[in-house]
């Protein structure tokens, strides 16, 4: 039974959006071991996920012993961009589900995970070893996976810290007029629809930078950089700038004048410090084909 040890270094208005901040863990995970009172806080049984947690709160979180789920390894191709001791860094394709969850066990990155890489952090428990942070099913790119606790704490602390640097490269619909910027909106879950994410004055705080990088007829390349990593948040603020990421049919058009299978939505850069050695690691991957044929098409398009 594994414990962890976490001081509040400001105030919070949540217990669960606390310790999901600063543990690796995701928030439903929090509340489920908070309901079950395997939580104190400054050494008292707390069990409410809404409870608020102050400056210098010392909080405790007592993680239960896993049990084994029948999530089988897979060989499936993995593009494996860096390996150490530590950690490994991912190329994930588009249409890869990230880990098993809603009954799907199977066919995920955590499968590939299991079959290609022996040693994974268990923080996040048998559904989610080595996840330090994800990629919707649809966006390409790249992701850092914890082969240990130790690097696995450290890499979420660096993401929350906002020292890990996150970029990513889109395709949206429209011209973007200003050439560069950063939306401050929070999100959350939308109040329509509770599948979809929003921008909603309770939600949580979400920051992206972007930039022009070329304009197309009626389309436009970006880059964005996540200063938080809040659920679809690219995809969130660019339907907030009011052009949407080309193929997105949850929050952009239904019709696409494309052959796509999801978004134009690619994570090309990631730069963290190496959790042992302290080394300043930085990855960039090339857009994957499909993307790159979209951009050809409109090369000659270019205003």
């Amino acid at each position: 039974m594994k414990t962890l040890n976490i001081v509040s270094d400001g105030e919070y208005r949540r217990l669960d959006s606390f310790i999901a901040d600063n543990s690796g863990l995701t928030r439903s995970h929090a509340q489920k071991l908070i309901e079950i009172s395997a939580v104190t806080v400054d050494g008292k049984i707390i069990t409410k996920p809404s409870s608020a947690v102050k400056t210098d709160n010392v909080v405790e979180v007592v993680l239960p012993p896993e049990v084994e789920l029948d999530i089988p390894a897979q060989n499936i191709p993995l593009d494996i961009v860096y390996q150490d001791a530590d950690l490994a860094v991912i190329n994930k394709p588009q249409g890869m589900v990230v880990h098993p969850a809603n009954g799907v066990n199977t066919n995920t990155l955590v499968n590939a995970l299991l079959y290609h890489i022996k040693d994974l952090s268990g923080i996040n428990g048998v559904l989610r070893p080595g996840i330090v942070h994800r990629l919707d099913k649809d966006t390409s790119g790249l992701l850092v996976i914890a082969k240990n606790d130790f690097a696995h704490v450290e890499l979420q602390r660096q993401i929350q810290a906002k020292e890990c640097r996150r970029i990513y490269l889109a395709l949206l619909e429209g011209v973007v007029k200003q050439d560069d910027g950063q939306i401050d909106k929070p999100i959350g879950r939308s109040k329509a629809d509770r599948k979809k994410m929003d921008i909603v004055s309770d939600g949580r705080n979400a920051v992206t930078n972007y930039e022009v990088l070329t304009r197309y007829e009626n389309y436009t390349l970006m880059r964005f950089e996540l200063k938080t990593g809040r659920t679809h948040q690219i995809r969130v603020h660019a339907k907030y700038m009011q052009h949407p990421v080309v193929g997105d049919k949850t929050y952009g058009y239904k019709n696409c004048r494309f052959a796509l299978d999801g978004q134009l939505l690619h994570a090309e850069t990631l730069m963290f410090t190496h959790p042992t050695t302290g080394k300043q690691m930085s990855f960039t991957v090339a857009l994957p084909d499909y993307f790159k044929r979209v951009l050809h098409s409109l090369q000659n398009k270019k205003i």
